[in-house]
């Protein structure tokens, strides 16, 4: 794949060029030469896009896509170009899937069908069989097949000697342990955060409590394991005090924030719309001014849309009976560019590579292309004709954003809207 960018603002600070508008020669899939012009004589593929500015492609570490067995909700195919019009170059597979994935077997398949596409795939394996949180899956096996982490998705590992002996099993070959965090039995039958707008609304809750006590617990399982531990999706303010005093200690741990737990509170369940129905729930504009806090001081490590397509016939009933979860790819620029600079929204979208076993890269000449191209500047309202995902349910509808993105460069392909 050859092509020529032209006038594009590089937006990477591990780049000579960083903030400086050049032309950007790719051949045969790397960049041979940067420059403020360059010459087209070979007649490559010429990209030119209004206020173009480019990054290192984007990372995202959950997403789910339905396949195999929820193909109704999403496939791999559609999800991956989903994700490369969205600006992501690579994402990480979530097991959440029928039958879910937890075998040798099952990370060779879902390898097998991300093969020649622009996105790659790093397929997340369950940590325990079949995701029952009863015995462990095969890790070792699936680490040689391809894995880059284990994770029961939104399924919470009850029992602390299990999660022990994960710990413990996984450091022998540096594996990364994903933990839910939730308390079951605290959280019951909660469906949105415990607070004021679940007595109002009149809908079950989840306290704060129910994450905080599974983020302590897991901690203190950490530190005697002296393991390797990944916390998905924290919401909650304490949560974000409880990992700062891990780090502080030295832990061997990294966490997440969805971007919709950035965005919104649960002041927008009052329509009851079922959109809004994720796990772990909105909180309060308390816990989201502490998630940003620990995004820019670091102690929260990556951000990520926690991409869960979910078909209309599980979405379009009742509250208390709809599934969890909302697609974000497609809105993750935008809306995290309402709480951040771009500098700072592309940081973000990077970070978080080397936790899951994914290559990094730098705009520099000789570097292969991993690229990201977008336009900082715009402004819309997010509708139905943005999603591009074969299920709709985005909590973000109707909501003003700011910066589109144009597509990808990735693994020698381009993929442009």
């Amino acid at each position: 794949m050859n092509a020529l960018i032209k006038s594009a603002t590089i937006v990477d600070s591990k780049s000579d060029f960083h903030n400086e508008m050049v032309d950007i020669l790719i051949e045969k899939g790397r960049i041979s030469k940067i420059s403020k012009h360059i010459a087209n004589p070979n007649n490559y593929k010429e990209i030119k896009r209004d206020n173009l500015h480019i990054s290192q492609g984007w990372f995202d570490s959950s997403v789910s896509f339905g396949e195999p067995g929820y193909e109704e909700r999403e496939t791999i195919a559609n999800g991956l170009k989903t994700a490369a019009n969205s600006g992501f170059t690579s994402v990480a597979l979530n097991a959440n899937s029928n039958p879910v994935i937890d075998s040798y077997a099952d990370i060779t398949l879902v390898k097998s069908k991300a093969n020649d596409h622009a996105v790659s795939l790093y397929p997340i394996g369950a940590l325990t069989q079949m995701s029952k949180g009863e015995d462990l899956a095969e890790l070792f096996d699936m680490t040689n097949a391809g894995a880059v982490g284990f994770y029961d998705y939104q399924k919470p590992i009850s029992n602390p000697n299990l999660m022990k002996i994960a710990l413990q099993y996984a450091s022998n070959f540096d594996g990364l342990v994903c933990s839910f965090p939730q308390e079951s039995k605290i959280s019951g039958l909660g469906v949105v955060n415990e607070h004021i707008n679940s007595t109002k609304l009149g809908l079950k809750g989840n306290p704060a409590l129910a994450e905080e006590l599974q983020v302590a617990r897991d901690l203190f399982l950490l530190e005697y394991t002296e393991g390797k531990l990944h916390i998905p999706t924290i919401s909650t303010a304490k949560s974000v005090e409880l990992i700062r005093a891990a780090k502080a200690k030295k832990l061997n741990v990294t966490c997440s924030v969805a971007i919709h737990n950035l965005v919104f509170t649960d002041d927008v369940l009052q329509e009851f719309d079922t959109n809004h129905k994720v796990l772990p729930p909105l909180r309060t504009q308390t816990d989201c001014n502490a998630l940003i806090e620990g995004l820019k001081d670091g102690t929260i490590d990556m951000v990520t849309t926690d991409h869960n397509p979910i078909d209309i016939e599980h979405k379009k009933i009742e509250f208390d009976y709809a599934k969890y979860g909302t697609i974000g790819l497609e809105s993750a620029f935008g809306a995290l560019q309402n709480i951040f600079t771009t500098k700072k929204a592309v940081s973000l979208l990077t970070q978080g590579k080397s936790r899951f076993s994914v290559s990094e890269t730098s705009i520099n000449e000789g570097e292969l292309a991993d690229l990201t191209l977008f336009n900082p500047d715009t402004t819309y309202k997010f509708n139905t004709t943005h999603i591009l995902s074969r299920s709709k349910n985005s909590m973000f509808l109707g909501l003003k954003l700011k910066g589109e993105t144009y597509g990808i460069i990735a693994n020698n392909k381009i993929v442009l809207k």
